[in-house]
């Protein structure tokens, strides 16, 4: 007999994995308007395949041994293999597509080695124990993983797959700055973070201090900015269908303060310090994402 509720978390996720295909053939057909080809193949679309592709292959052994353990790894390797081959592939690169792939290249690399140990430490991901054992759950998670990836790298693929190169300009050189900007922030962020949770005189508090006393949400702040840069780069190489790719920081904004990451963590904290008088002033005072420098005393 099928658990309660069984049958529409099925229906649940064969729409989600549907959605999250139809979104992504939706975006490889805007954005190969004005893309390279190979071999009739658009290379904005190519990314794309890929993007699915990696988390597909990923998702079999991952399911049949009913661990979540190569998730997060599987989603840096689908950027770093997205951007490395569209990169291979494409014709006459410019300096504003070899920047690019190796800001995302940097920023996959760290993202990728700082999730893969979090999970090593913590031994799983509490966000998988309801779905790892479900087959249709469990798929929609990779494909959604895939349009994550698709999505976020599209003023990057803009970039990159473009035929009309165009040289590297003050806007690029502020898409540039914006962008090391946003990278600065986050890992300074997670460092202090990190460095906060490894004092064992801080167990079982919230910080407060470094970046965090400007921010509830540092780097998270640092990753919508950092996206945001390579939009920005993106704009002179961008015309007709291909202005979709603005949706890369676009996206990333949504997903982190409405739908994964703020609201999420948000809750958590409310949850366990939320009657704490410290809590509250911090929560009051300090605003939930951009930044705003704190109140001395």
């Amino acid at each position: 007999m099928s658990a309660p509720g069984s049958a529409a978390w099925n229906r649940t996720s064969v729409i989600g994995t549907l959605a999250a295909l139809a979104i992504g053939a939706a975006l490889a057909f805007a954005g190969s308007q004005g893309s390279v080809e190979i071999g009739g193949l658009a290379v904005f679309a190519l990314g794309g395949i890929i993007a699915y592709g990696v988390n597909l292959v990923a998702f079999v052994p991952s399911y049949l041994a009913k661990t979540e353990k190569f998730y997060d790894a599987t989603g840096s390797i689908t950027y770093l293999s997205v951007t490395a081959i569209t990169l291979a592939v494409s014709d006459d690169i410019d300096a504003r597509a070899v920047i690019v792939a190796a800001m995302v290249a940097v920023w996959a690399v760290r993202l990728g080695s700082f999730l893969f140990a979090r999970i090593r430490r913590d031994g799983s991901d509490g966000r998988f124990d309801t779905i790892r054992g479900d087959f249709r759950r469990f798929l929609m998670t990779w494909m959604l993983q895939g349009l994550w990836v698709f999505l976020t790298l599209a003023a990057a693929l803009a970039i990159i797959t473009s035929d009309d190169r165009e040289d590297l300009g003050i806007i690029a050189v502020v898409g540039i700055v914006v962008w090391v900007a946003g990278f600065a922030i986050e890992v300074v962020a997670d460092a202090q973070k990190s460095a906060f949770r490894a004092d064992p005189a801080n167990d079982g508090r919230f910080i407060t201090t470094g970046l965090w006393a400007w921010s509830r949400h540092p780097n998270y702040f640092g990753e919508i900015t950092l996206w945001a840069g390579i939009a920005i780069m993106a704009l002179p190489v961008l015309s007709g269908w291909r202005w979709v790719a603005l949706i890369s920081p676009v996206f990333v904004y949504i997903l982190l303060t409405r739908v994964s990451g703020v609201p999420l963590l948000e809750y958590r904290a409310k949850k366990r310090w939320g009657d704490e008088p410290e809590f509250q002033s911090y929560t009051e005072h300090t605003p939930v994402l951009f930044p705003k420098p704190p109140k001395t005393h």
